[in-house]
């Protein structure tokens, strides 16, 4: 018997207090959902953890990403 998936649950990064114009993430089994805040019903992309961790490190290297 399958059960039904939790919602997910979006957060933001608490540097961006009050704006609405932000990247917003949701932990979900085997990785990370991400959704842009002014369209929350638009596109959600899904990474697994290991890219989520990349891309994180890419990030705090300051490195720029080129996909």
């Amino acid at each position: 018997m399958s059960q039904e998936p939790k919602e997910r649950v979006w957060v933001k990064s608490s540097y961006s207090g009050e704006a609405d114009q932000c990247v917003e993430i949701a932990w979900q089994a085997g990785g990370v959902a991400v959704r842009d805040s002014k369209n929350p019903g638009g596109a959600v992309l899904s990474y697994t953890r290991h890219e989520w961790q990349a891309f994180v490190q890419a990030i705090k290297q300051g490195k720029a990403l080129n996909t």
